[in-house]
């Protein structure tokens, strides 16, 4: 299996609604969001994936949510913006990005701060 990831950051703010402690008050991070797509076999150029291409995907997602109050966006009404729901808002945008391609979304890790992250797959 033949693995490409890229690597961006957006910074958003979000509030998490009955979790208790500080979470629930309004804040902020910079977060940073690993995409990782794979497939068995490299294509008719000897590569995965142009790097280019799945920087372009995740940049048109990350754009969306980017210095944005994320429970005021459509695609959270009704959940809270955890990292584990970013991650996963993240990954099933990706695939919608790389149907007819390819590739697989294998996962997306999401880390809000340098020592905390959650990652989503399918799997």
């Amino acid at each position: 299996m033949y693995e490409v990831t890229i690597i961006k950051s957006f910074s958003a703010a979000h509030l998490l609604a009955e979790i208790g402690g500080k979470c629930e008050e309004l804040h902020g991070h910079n977060f940073k969001v690993e995409v990782t797509v794979g497939a068995r076999e490299l294509n008719a150029e000897g590569i995965l994936i142009d790097f280019r291409l799945v920087k372009k995907w995740l940049k048109e997602i990350l754009d969306r949510m980017d210095h944005q109050h994320l429970n005021d966006l459509p695609f959270f009404a009704g959940t809270n913006p955890s990292s584990e729901n970013i991650a996963r808002y993240i990954y099933k945008e990706m695939q919608k990005q790389a149907k007819g391609d390819a590739v697989k979304v294998l996962r997306v890790k999401v880390w809000e701060s340098e020592s905390s992250a959650v990652s989503y797959s399918d799997e």
